[in-house]
């Protein structure tokens, strides 16, 4: 390439790069931090066992998991937790897209597209679920819908049961039912 010919190159790269810098209205592109940049640690293929007083309450397992605060807050990509009950039988699952897990406090906040399917049938979903390991519940204060055989309830906020067969609807918007017997009649 010829000394003229580089020259017109560099003053038309120059001329280009003054007219993009001069733009008016144009914003810089906005930086974005996520989880794995900022993680003490990233673990793959995660599994942990949630125990109380020596028995397995719950198993979480998780496709990622990234650390934090000393290893106590892990954030979770792809949750699947299995809930058991008081004798160590398998009482309910959980998937969601993702959650926390805070090792100090014993709980866990799974968020979205959150899913409990009990041993019984019965199936919650909702877009975000607590547990509480040390009274073994699991709560929301967002909508949800419940089905079970015969029927189907819709509501905002409960506390349960991980087994969902004690549960308390802090509002409820609609249910259906099958056919109801009232006693003595």
């Amino acid at each position: 390439m010829s000394a003229r010919r580089l020259a017109l190159v560099a003053a038309a790269a120059s001329a280009l790069s003054a007219v993009a810098c001069t733009k008016t209205g144009a914003t810089p592109g906005e930086v974005v931090t996520t989880a794995a940049d900022t993680a003490d640690q990233t673990i793959f293929g995660v599994r942990t066992i949630l125990t109380d007083a020596g028995l397995m309450r719950a198993e979480l397992l998780s496709d990622t998991a990234y650390v934090f605060e000393d290893g106590t807050r892990f954030e979770l990509r792809k949750v699947k937790t299995t809930f058991f009950n008081k004798v160590g039988a398998k009482d309910a699952v959980l998937t969601s897209r993702e959650g926390t897990y805070r090792s100090r406090q014993n709980n866990m906040e799974a968020r979205g597209n959150v899913v409990v399917v009990s041993e019984q049938g019965r199936r919650l979903e909702t877009p975000i679920l607590k547990y509480d390991q040390a009274k073994d519940e699991i709560s929301s204060d967002s909508a949800f819908v419940l089905t079970e055989p015969n029927r189907r309830l819709e509501g905002v906020g409960f506390v349960s049961d991980p087994n969902m067969s004690n549960i308390r609807i802090l509002q409820s918007k609609s249910a259906t039912t099958g056919a109801v017997t009232i006693p003595g009649q």
